[in-house]
């Protein structure tokens, strides 16, 4: 069988769950490659800013691991704004929702958390308190999500640095989103021990 035939779940069956359970495995593995070409849709518009996104990106994970970042960390800093074309008006989001289920709970509070973190350094030019990060201040992931702004994420729009190329973080990120996700995956049951009553 290649492919389910029921038109509904009420007709699925066993064995076509276990189909679409090891087609889906698959499609998780794969997670990284497709991460990493969406990654690369932020080169080229640059927003007005002096870099375009995509070096943005690889400037600011330069910058953790030249700073002793773990890997996690220089992951989190590669792909924080991976959702700006998708989602420019809450990018955070959806940058917090891909790594999530492999990365330390602290360390997706601070990418959910970073946009607002990062307007210390220009909210006050819209009128905005950019002393709004200061809500947080007793949370956990406060100081690290601070210093991932202050120190990396708001020093990397220079179209002089010398960032390093995408090629160098691939292992990383493979080894990342490679992880089981955090909870792990049901794995189907067998044939046997499927109970008379299930529909």
């Amino acid at each position: 069988m290649k492919q389910a035939r029921f038109r509904n779940f009420g007709e699925a069956q066993r064995d076509e769950w276990a189909l679409i359970d090891a087609r889906f495995r698959d499609y998780i593995d794969d997670a990284p490659r497709r991460v990493l070409a969406h990654l690369h849709n932020l080169a080229g518009d640059h927003h007005g800013y002096p870099v375009d996104r995509y070096e943005h990106c690889l400037q600011t994970a330069t910058r953790a691991l030249r700073d002793g970042a773990d890997e996690e960390m220089v992951v989190c800093a590669l792909l924080h704004d991976i959702g700006d074309d998708l989602a420019p008006t809450n990018h955070a989001e959806v940058a917090a929702a891909i790594l999530e289920p492999f990365i330390d709970p602290l360390n997706a509070w601070m990418i959910r958390h970073h946009e607002l973190f990062q307007g210390y350094h220009y909210r006050h030019f819209f009128g905005q308190d950019r002393h709004a990060r200061e809500q947080y201040r007793d949370h956990p992931a406060y100081e690290r999500t601070v210093r991932f702004c202050d120190e990396w994420d708001q020093a990397s729009f220079d179209p002089d640095y010398d960032s390093l190329p995408l090629e160098h973080f691939i292992p990383m990120v493979e080894r990342v989103l490679g992880r089981v996700p955090r909870g792990g995956l049901p794995e189907p049951l067998p044939e046997e021990s499927l109970s008379e009553e299930t529909p």
